[in-house]
């Protein structure tokens, strides 16, 4: 395989991430500022769908700021890693028998609330790389057990 970073085909990065435990939801405020939160997520066909209750993460999908999901994974030892890059515009799921619907997949959020929304992102762009793989390395020590 060569050095260069491969190109990932957007079918290949919906079937990579679904192996993420974690992704970071991205979005630009007016001044420039950038904020990256993480987020469990599912996807559901080709949206990814996640829940939030009232702060940030909600507040920029009611602006209407366009959103970026991004999920990766590495191999240190055989010095691999990929990276998915999916952005879009994101809606607040009202209608309670989508909501109903949603509850039903696997979707497991770290901290339950009362006020707890789903968030619904329709990527407009799927990107990816990944770095292909290179002969790995162990590194071992000896310890001296006098030490």
């Amino acid at each position: 395989m060569g050095n260069e970073l491969q190109r990932l085909d957007p079918a290949t990065c919906l079937t990579l991430i679904q192996r993420a435990p974690v992704g970071r939801i991205a979005w630009a405020q007016d001044d420039g500022t950038v904020t990256v939160l993480p987020v469990n997520f599912v996807l559901d066909g080709e949206d990814l769908v996640f829940t939030t209750a009232p702060g940030a993460k909600l507040d920029a999908v009611r602006a209407g700021r366009p959103l970026t999901f991004e999920a990766d994974d590495l191999e240190p030892a055989l010095k691999t890693a990929w990276s998915v890059l999916l952005t879009g515009p994101a809606e607040i799921i009202t209608d309670p028998g989508e909501a109903e619907r949603l509850r039903t997949l696997p979707l497991t959020p770290w901290i339950r609330s009362h006020d707890t929304v789903f968030i619904r992102l329709t990527p407009r762009e799927v990107t990816g790389r990944r770095i292909p793989l290179h002969a790995g390395g162990v590194t071992t020590e000896r310890i001296d057990p006098t030490d």
